[in-house]
């Protein structure tokens, strides 16, 4: 009985001292993250970094879920996961109010849109080829005639747009469509998450990721810029906070994410 009592008082000291920890939410935040009472987040499970179904469940898991979850404790709130498998997709629907915080990547075509915290994660974006393509490097990709594979509106879609000056793009809906579409039109080239490339390898005899990365990209939380600047505030401490904590780097270990690393560390202005 003893021993209970003071278990019991332990996690009582435990809890006050977590609360302790975590400052109250400004009012003007709460409500521009979750106008309605309810912390709606945007789940992309085209990038298998961020979030991907449960086998036995079906329910969301990853990084990003477990900040949803986080972020919507410290409101208050309860959290509604708003599911969508490309990030273009989740971009698409920012204006028409359908989620309060998403996590994508940042690139400044959304900013327009979306105020951004820094990056919780850092990934990598790589180009897989045929075994036998004469495409060597990735300096080779942007040639006359190479014909490459991106998911539709993605970070790598945006970028490429911007920096092919040669190639062209072939866009599939999906980032996971990618390969598949790579295949079916015997494209030369599939850009993409290294990882997911990677598993599509490995599924699939006769293919190869090129040596390196063409680009790095910065995966951050945003929230619509039409709300204020309150919640993106809050939301740039939030993230910065979980960074610091050790939070975003034990999320990876959980769910097992190879080839992500935490973001560093941004001065939240």
């Amino acid at each position: 009985m003893i021993e209970a009592r003071l278990a019991a008082g332990a996690l009582a000291l435990a809890l006050l001292g977590a609360c302790a920890a975590t400052p109250p939410v400004p009012t003007a935040a709460r409500a521009e993250l979750a106008p309605t009472g309810t912390l709606h987040a945007a789940i992309n499970f085209g990038n298998p970094i961020l979030a991907a179904k449960d086998a036995a469940t079906g329910e969301p898991r990853g990084v990003s879920v477990d900040l949803s979850r986080e972020l919507a404790r410290r409101l208050g709130v309860p959290v509604q996961f708003v599911l969508y498998d490309a990030a273009g997709k989740v971009v698409d629907a920012v204006k028409s109010g359908a989620w309060d915080v998403a996590y994508v990547a940042i690139d400044p075509a959304r900013a327009v849109d979306i105020s951004y915290s820094g990056p919780y994660v850092v990934i990598e974006g790589a180009y897989l080829v045929q075994q036998d393509s004469p495409i060597r490097s990735n300096a080779e990709v942007d040639r006359e005639g190479v014909r490459v594979a991106v998911g539709k509106g993605s970070a790598y879609d945006l970028f490429l747009s911007r920096s092919l000056k040669h190639a062209k793009l072939v866009r599939a809906p999906t980032s996971p469509a990618v390969v598949g579409l790579f295949l079916a039109q015997k494209l030369d080239v599939a850009a993409g998450v290294k990882q997911q490339l990677e598993a599509d390898a490995r599924r699939t005899p006769g293919l190869r990721l090129l040596e390196g990365r063409f680009m790095v990209i910065n995966q951050a939380m945003g929230t619509p810029r039409a709300r204020g600047e309150a919640g993106a505030r809050y939301l740039r401490e939030f993230v910065e906070e979980m960074k610091a904590s050790g939070f975003v780097a034990e999320a990876l270990q959980r769910h097992r994410i190879e080839g992500a690393s935490v973001g560093p560390k941004t001065p939240v202005e």
